[in-house]
């Protein structure tokens, strides 16, 4: 029983001492990663020809998690790099209700459910302007820059890649260029039985 005191005692002084600074090293009694062997960034390297330690990761291979089978379809750019003119997921009424369920959560507070950047955000001296997403450059820029937009922050807007997964990213761009219609509609979007209607009418 003493000697386990003793033992517990001396533990308990080493773990007081750690991290004090004293002119000798610590005594490790675990030795852990504070000792492993390793090279600093920009140290030379005596194990490589040209002495660098900061290498080039090899060619051809991915780290874990970071492969891209569908590149346009997680980076709405195509292979040259330009923005993806056209939105990669069929639009469907299910599509349209799930991007119109994450639009009223993530978006609508800035920029309003009509998307008119008139959201709650405005009634409480929010610094900054949201945009109008009826506004003609919005309305004309390709989907993939709108995805890079969301996913990524602009400006003074912030990123939600991190919270929204890319398929609802896409839903929302969806439901958007239906807001965007809803506002901007002319009578040739109308189905031709409503224009022969109008005809009718008149």
């Amino acid at each position: 029983m003493r000697f386990n005191l003793v033992i517990l005692s001396l533990l308990f002084l080493t773990g007081c001492f750690r991290g004090s600074k004293f002119e000798t090293s610590p005594i490790h009694l675990n030795p852990n990663m504070d000792n492993q062997q390793k090279y600093r960034a920009l140290e030379e390297s005596y194990f490589f020809d040209d002495g660098s330690t900061m290498r080039k990761p090899v060619e051809g291979t991915i780290a874990r998690g970071m492969i891209n089978e569908n590149y346009a379809y997680l980076s709405g750019k195509n292979d040259d790099g330009s923005y993806l003119r056209d939105n990669p997921i069929e639009l469907s009424m299910d599509v349209l209700n799930r991007g119109q369920e994450r639009y009223n959560i993530y978006c609508a507070v800035c920029h309003s459910q009509v998307g008119n950047g008139k959201g709650i955000v405005t009634k409480y001296e929010y610094p900054v302007i949201p945009a109008n997403l009826h506004d003609k450059r919005i309305r004309e820029q390709a989907d993939g820059e709108m995805y890079n937009t969301i996913v990524y922050g602009l400006r003074s807007m912030p990123a939600y890649g991190y919270q929204i997964n890319t398929e609802d990213v896409w839903s929302i761009i969806h439901y958007v260029r239906a807001l965007q219609r809803s506002q901007n509609a002319t009578i040739e979007d109308l189905p031709e039985e409503e224009k022969n209607k109008l005809s009718d009418n008149s």
